[in-house]
């Protein structure tokens, strides 16, 4: 039944999705308990307004999204304290031109979307909903300053224990995807499955949301391990998978061709040698290692991730010797560009397991048995 199949659906999203519920619950919560049992402000609208504002960005943007917040929220008290001054409170004339002296402060300053919004709302709340009096206007800065604070300390208290387990949850998955994909291509190919190859060049088209997810990790992983005092130590390890998300972004590219050219080739009438099966089968098994690498060198395991690497070397000129041996006068060119794809794979995989291996060049060129430069 339909509804049952919604409530399953909802369900599922709901088992997902309950961490960051119950995290902006309590964020704001605790911002407005501090803003008005603590330090007694009557009606502290923004301090649970900025908490879930700074929550409901995404990790890794989050300190610079409370600092906008809290500067938005200054900027906005300032231009609307002197405008009330100066016009009153409440009219027409009041409101116009506190939203255009307050946009304007904003763009004037490079402000971004988020800061600019938050001053003109800061603004507004003080010129339309705050008592005439203006006794409210020396709360909003600290309001702001409390729901910022709250929502970063909610963030840290999430992450003390693995900061970094996010990013290599999200590492895993996209290894593990583009292994998938490169499977479905190498069977596509080996049954002459149009269909098939197809698909796989659809969901290898969808692939750079796997690399986003990647950077967003990273991003969020630094902000985490900045937060936490005792973990800053680990922010090392970031800068090697920083470096090794932007060959992983050309291995995702070199795989996208390839199975672009796999689909031309599925529509030949010749059949596809078996060895361009066994190729793309060694490069699922080297995405695999090269991913477990990754992994255990964030979780700190480095002789683990060597293990990884030397597999994922020796898997990686395995497919690229495979592929080498269909080199000759009678090859077709979408044959030609997937054992071309191949060899840029295997180099842009082993340059993001050793970012500072200058041979790697030179060792895949010598596996597919072109002279040496």
């Amino acid at each position: 039944m339909a509804w049952f199949e919604g409530l399953r659906v909802a369900g599922r999203r709901l088992r997902q999705g309950w961490r960051p519920v119950l995290e902006a619950t309590v964020a704001a919560t605790v911002a407005w308990l501090l803003a008005t049992r603590l330090l007694g402000h009557p009606q502290p609208f923004f301090a649970p307004a900025a908490a879930l504002i700074v929550l409901g960005q995404a990790r890794g943007q989050r300190i610079r999204r409370a600092v906008e917040v809290v500067l938005g929220v200054a900027a906005g008290v300032l231009v609307a304290d002197l405008v009330v001054q100066a016009l009153g409170p409440g009219s027409t004339w009041t409101v116009c031109a506190v939203i255009l002296l307050t946009v304007l402060l904003a763009v004037a300053f490079g402000a971004t979307g988020v800061t600019l919004v938050q001053a003109a709302v800061s603004a507004l709340y003080l010129v339309v909903v705050a008592p005439a009096d203006a006794s409210l206007v020396p709360f909003r800065f600290v309001d702001a300053l409390i729901g910022g604070t709250v929502a970063l300390a909610v963030s840290l208290l999430v992450d003390a224990r693995h900061p970094l387990a996010p990013l290599v949850a999200e590492v895993r998955r996209t290894f593990d995807e583009l292994a998938g994909l490169l499977g479905e291509i190498a069977d596509a190919l080996d049954e002459r499955d149009e269909a098939a190859a197809v698909a796989a060049l659809t969901r290898a088209r969808g692939m750079d949301a796997r690399v986003d997810g990647l950077r967003d990790g990273v991003l969020a992983a630094g902000e985490a391990l900045r937060l936490n005092v005792r973990r800053r130590r680990h922010i090392g390890r970031l800068r090697s998978v920083d470096e090794s998300v932007r060959q992983i972004d050309y291995v995702v590219r070199n795989v996208r061709v390839l199975a672009r050219a796999g689909v031309t080739l599925s529509r030949l009438r010749t059949p596809t040698p078996p060895e361009l099966g066994d190729a793309l089968r060694c490069l699922v098994e080297a995405v695999r290692e090269a991913g477990g690498a990754l992994a255990a060198d964030l979780d700190g395991q480095e002789d683990v991730a060597d293990q990884h690497a030397l597999r994922a070397d020796d898997a990686a000129l395995a497919a690229v010797r495979t592929a080498g041996q269909l080199f000759g006068s009678t090859q077709t060119l979408p044959l030609a560009m997937i054992i071309g794809q191949v060899r840029a794979t295997a180099i842009d995989l082993l340059r993001g397991v050793h970012p500072d291996d200058a041979a790697v060049l030179a060792r895949v060129d010598e596996a597919l048995g072109l002279p040496a430069v």
